[in-house]
Formats: C-alpha cells, structure tokens, sequence
C-alpha cells in the first residue's frame, strides 16, 4: 500500500473515539454535574491526550512503548488506578451530599479539571493502542512528514468535534436537569463503569 487510506483511518478512528469509554464518560459526568465551562476543559484535557499519541502513534513512539513492557505496564497500573479512584469519588459524592443540587463549580478549578482530562487519556492502554493500530493500517511505511502531519490533523479535528461535542450535549439545561432528578443512579453508574475499567485494566484486559 502506497497511500495513505483515509477512510480507513477515519472510520476506525470513529469508531475508537465516539465509543463509550472513561474519557467520554468524564467528560458526560463533568458536563452534567459542574456545566459546559468544565465539561469543555476535561474535553479539551482529553483531546490534548489524543493529539499526543496521535503524534506518538504517527512517529512510532506509541509502538515503541507498547513493546517496552515496563513502561506500558507503569502507565497500565497509573491508569487503573486513577479510574478506581474516580471510582470512589463518585461513590463518595452519593452518599456524602444530603442535598442535591448542580454544582456551580467553586472547588473545581479549570486547571484542574484540564488536568484531569489530560491524566485520563495519557494512561489509558485503550487510547495507546487503538492509536498504534490505527496509524498501521492506514499509513504506509513510505509516508512522508507531511502526510503524518495532514492524518494528524485529521484525526485531531475528528477528536475535537466528538469530545468537544459531548461536552455541549451533556452540558445543556435538559441533561443537566435529569441529571439532578436521577443524580444518585448517574453517580452509580459512574462509579461501576470506572470501577469496572479499572479493574479490567489491572487484571490485564483492556477495554474496548
């Protein structure tokens, strides 16, 4: 294969990108509870994540981490460990709130929400691979700088619309109203999908 297969790449990247997950799951989970500002600032966290192992995966270095067992296995246990955690806090913000109300947001800055993005996506195994993957079967081995650059660009726009999308979704006044009807199921939900992730993580078994 000589060209580079851009319907391959972006179909495939679809498909990884919009699927549920722990980043699209923070980011409904951020929309919801704190309002589209900080529902933008995990997604951007997260997009800045994807866009570094576009990159990674574009010049090799995702492959190349992947096959260095201790570091994939360091970022594999960081990974688990922090969706656990996200995990707990949920649990925690069901039983520890005697009233329900929308958060406006005063504890929780941008930063670190951002940060909480970034984190989220930069030890996810699923993000690492699914971008290796992606870059071998569509991209050849004869492929110049430029047309990395170009499926870089691609990908990242694809990423921006689908993250930044999900933010303004879950973000608006019906989803944030049935949110607080039904906070305590939402944060349940929450909690066993991060719970679950982390545990198919640490045992090995990374989720699709």
């Amino acid at each position: 294969m000589d060209a580079i297969n851009y319907p391959l790449i972006l179909v495939a990247a679809l498909a990884a990108i919009a699927s549920p997950g722990p980043a699209t799951l923070a980011i409904a989970s951020a929309s919801m509870s704190h309002g589209r500002i900080y529902g933008l600032g995990l997604a951007c966290g997260v997009l800045t994540g994807s866009l570094v192992w576009s990159c990674s995966a574009a010049f090799g270095l995702a492959a190349l981490l992947s096959s260095n067992v201790w570091v994939f296995e360091v970022v594999r246990y960081c990974g688990a460990a922090y969706l656990i955690y996200l995990s707990l806090k949920s649990l925690r913000s069901v039983f520890g709130t005697s009233k329900l109300t929308l958060s406006q947001s005063h504890s929780t800055t941008l930063s670190n929400i951002y940060f909480k993005g970034l984190f989220i996506h930069l030890t996810n195994p699923k993000a690492i691979l699914s971008f290796a993957s992606l870059y071998s079967i569509g991209v050849p081995a004869t492929a110049q700088v430029s047309d990395l650059v170009t499926v870089i660009l691609l990908v990242g726009m694809l990423s921006s619309s689908v993250f930044l999308g999900y933010a303004v979704l879950f973000s608006n006044h019906r989803a944030r109203s049935t949110y607080l009807k039904s906070k305590v199921m939402f944060e349940c939900t929450f909690a066993a999908f991060f719970g679950f992730a982390g545990m198919k993580i640490l045992t090995g078994d990374i989720i699709k």
